[in-house]
């Protein structure tokens, strides 16, 4: 990531050689009810008002997160420790309007909701997402910072972060604002396991897994070498590792009941926390996939929207069908490759792709662009009325890895190249030269490897348009076939119910297209009778289905606002696709489709 500078004072300072660092120091006299105290220094300022803030967004984050809500007691003082007016100008934003050139801000900071976007406080361990944790001074991003921590007792210690170590064991340091704060950090009791790998370029690398669980040693290390399996699976997507800033990976994975479910990627680590009793068997290895693949897609394969990251608000981007959409592809894909889904699991991948594209209105009326702008609403934005989103909006992650699944098959199938070869491409293009990219820069990287012609037609298409996508041909290549989930089964929409005494009430939005939506029924409606049947239970609704055939008539009778009504529906065919193994239905997997999937689904490497 990259961010110019604001301030000429700043610029100047630099300029001139005048050391000038940003410094914080964290303890935690109070981490039993989950807060921390941060002092926060800055010297040779400009004789002008100063400003400081919390973030609003975060890197891996679209949508915007009210951070600035659990900073309290916010103070600022001067060199000699004589008291500076601070005065609070916004939610988020605080300002010393003089001083004389030093001024330390300390603030109290709640912490209780340890995942990849918040931060969590205890004595036992100490979970950061930076832009969560720290005000910081406007105008001064180029600044290098030093951030100290002064551990609670009873912590053990550990820590684990991507920031750059001093030779104090607790205080570290970061370039810039931008490298800072996508520089998660843990510190407790955690397991480090290590190992090593050698880059194409004859480069040493450094990966380490930070386990947070309760499970022994061996157990520890059996999980961290099957972490190492997907990593080089990855590689093997893209030819090489990036080139990470300090020669090292870590894999922040917080597994125990204590935390919060995400995966938030980072430059040169990642922050995975997923609540459960985590014994070594459980499989998470999906998680560790996506974010790992994110080095490459979207940490140095950066979408232009995203370029720099702006903390003051949210961040809408025109791509993320390809930045988390082809993620989302290849963190199911490479768990095939690596051994740890087998080809029967993997169909039901592919079937719910297949859904999503050809029968979520999302999909099916608006483009993946649109899907991608409304990431400043749907990224865990909070908001407490309803939407409209099943009609309108289909979830870019897997929007996007179908398109990717449809890209791969075609270039398998037409050119002899496939999505690995397009995304090494677009990793030479735009990754290893850190240039951002656009989606022009995308198409062109694509008839490049294939043709003008093709490139043109995929985006115009798939991309600016929301064409329907035939997949059966494309996967009978493979030897998968595709069918009807539930064939000749009667269908009046999928949506969910609340059983009451009264009736069936209708939960979510209905569908554009299906029958219940056409009759007029929609969220709220309560369902009281079948072809004049009571109902009052869901089993009951699916013995009325089971009674008729796609093309029959029936009706609903149910109250809306109070009032009595009653809709006629025509049944239709249950459109859920299901893909299944050809090999199920026939005797033997022919040669030429056992060799495209082994090119395909196969593992890329032997180490």
């Amino acid at each position: 990531m990259k961010l110019f500078l604001t301030s000429l004072f700043a610029c100047l300072l630099i300029r001139s050689g005048v050391a000038q660092t940003i410094r914080y120091e964290l303890s935690f006299p109070n981490a039993i009810h989950h807060e921390a105290q941060i002092s926060l220094t800055v010297s040779q300022l400009p004789a002008k008002p100063a400003v400081f803030r919390m973030s609003r967004s975060s890197p891996g984050r679209y949508a915007t997160h009210e951070f600035g809500k659990n900073v309290y007691d916010v103070r600022a003082y001067d060199q000699q420790g004589k008291p500076l007016t601070i005065n609070r100008t916004d939610g988020d934003v605080y300002e010393v309007p003089t001083h004389t050139g030093t001024i330390n801000v300390i603030y109290t900071l709640f912490g209780n909701y340890a995942d990849g976007t918040y931060l969590g406080i205890d004595p036992q361990s100490i979970h950061l997402n930076m832009p969560a944790t720290f005000l910081w001074i406007k105008g001064f991003d180029q600044l290098p910072i030093e951030v100290k921590f002064n551990l609670p007792d009873g912590n053990k210690g550990v820590v684990a972060t991507q920031l750059i170590p001093t030779s104090d064991r607790y205080t570290f340091k970061a370039p810039t604002l931008q490298y800072f704060m996508d520089s998660p950090t843990k510190i407790g009791q955690l397991a480090i396991k290590e190992w090593q790998r050698t880059n194409a370029n004859g480069k040493p690398v450094t990966f380490r897994v930070a386990l947070e669980a309760d499970v022994a040693d061996s157990v520890a290390g059996s999980f961290a070498q099957k972490i190492a399996r997907i990593v080089d699976q990855t590689k093997a997507v893209y030819g090489e590792f990036p080139d990470y800033d300090y020669g090292s990976y870590t894999f922040l994975a917080s597994l125990n009941p204590y935390v919060r479910g995400d995966g938030m990627e980072h430059r040169n680590s990642t922050m995975i926390a997923r609540p459960m009793v985590f014994t070594g068997s459980e499989n998470v290895f999906e998680v560790f996939a996506h974010e790992f693949f994110h080095g490459w897609n979207v940490e140095r394969i950066r979408p232009k929207t995203l370029e720099p990251f702006n903390f003051e608000k949210s961040n809408m981007s025109h791509e993320l069908w390809f930045a988390e959409g082809f993620t989302q592809y290849y963190g199911q894909l490479l768990l095939v490759r690596a051994g740890f889904t087998s080809l029967e699991e993997y169909t039901r991948t592919l079937s719910s792709l297949l859904n999503t594209k050809q029968n979520t209105p999302g999909a099916t009326r608006y483009s993946p662009i649109d899907a991608s702008h409304h990431a400043v609403f749907v990224d865990a934005g909070v908001s407490i009325d309803r939407t409209n989103y099943p009609n309108m909006f289909t979830s870019y992650y897997t929007y996007g890895a179908s398109l990717a699944l449809a890209l791969d098959l075609e270039l398998r199938q037409r050119f002899n190249q496939s999505l690995d070869t397009y995304m090494q491409a677009v990793w030479k293009q735009f990754g290893k030269t850190e240039v951002p990219y656009t989606i022009d820069g995308l198409q062109s990287v694509l008839s490049k490897l294939t043709n003008d012609e093709f490139g043109r037609s995929f985006f115009s298409r798939y991309i600016y348009g929301h064409e329907r996508i035939d997949y059966a041909p494309l996967l009978a290549k493979a030897g998968f076939v595709v069918k009807k989930a539930n064939a000749g089964q009667a269908w009046v929409g999928t949506v969910r119910y609340t059983e009451t005494d009264k009736g069936l009430q209708i939960s979510s939005n209905t569908i554009v297209g299906t029958p219940l939506y056409d009759a007029g029924l929609d969220i709220d409606d309560l369902i009281t009778a079948l072809d004049g049947q009571p109902v009052t239970k869901v089993d009951g609704l699916r013995s009325w289905l089971s009674q008729h055939k796609p093309g029959d008539m029936g009706k609903i009778t149910y109250i809306h606002r109070g009032q009595e009504k009653v809709a006629s529906v025509k049944f239709l065919e249950d459109p859920l696709p299901a893909v299944d193994l050809l090999e199920k239905a026939v005797s033997g997997l022919p040669a030429d489709m056992q060799t495209f999937r082994t090119n395909w689904l196969a593992t890329k490497t032997t180490k």
